[in-house]
């Protein structure tokens, strides 16, 4: 009996011991390309169907990419706290509005410009990038 014991708290610490190892050999989910370009695809579909009357959302497929994006971090080996914490992080939000000023700066429009982010959206819809999947014209 007393083998047992020590067998399986020996394999529990060994468990333990390569889950911290694979926590700290992870890169920050920000530096996960697959994880974070979504996201930005999130926020600036998000940013067009809020700031543009002629746009709306496409809801079901947005839930959709959403929970697609978090398996796939899951799947990663980050934890469900590990990726909400990235999510609802402040410097993270900063970073991203950044990252989306960025995007539509490289596209000749400047955040405060909305006839211009509405423009870009339709152009998005219309082409059917990952921006426009998650978009629907009225």
């Amino acid at each position: 009996m007393r083998r047992a014991v020590t067998t399986t708290a020996l394999v529990l610490a060994m468990a333990l011991t390569a889950t911290v190892a694979d926590a700290e050999s992870r890169p920050p989910l920000r530096d996960v390309a697959q994880v974070d370009d979504g996201l930005l695809v999130l926020a600036l579909a998000d940013e067009m169907r809020k700031r543009c009357d002629d746009i709306d959302a496409r809801m079901i497929r947005a839930l959709g990419y959403i929970n697609s994006l978090k398996a796939n971090a899951r799947d990663l080996g980050y934890s469900k706290d590990e990726i909400e914490d990235y999510v609802t992080s402040k410097s993270e939000k900063r970073r991203m509005r950044a990252r989306g000023e960025a995007w539509m700066s490289a596209r000749g429009v400047t955040p405060s410009d909305t006839a211009g982010l509405c423009s870009l959206g339709r152009t998005e819809i219309d082409a059917g990038t990952d921006i426009g999947a998650l978009l629907r014209a009225k």
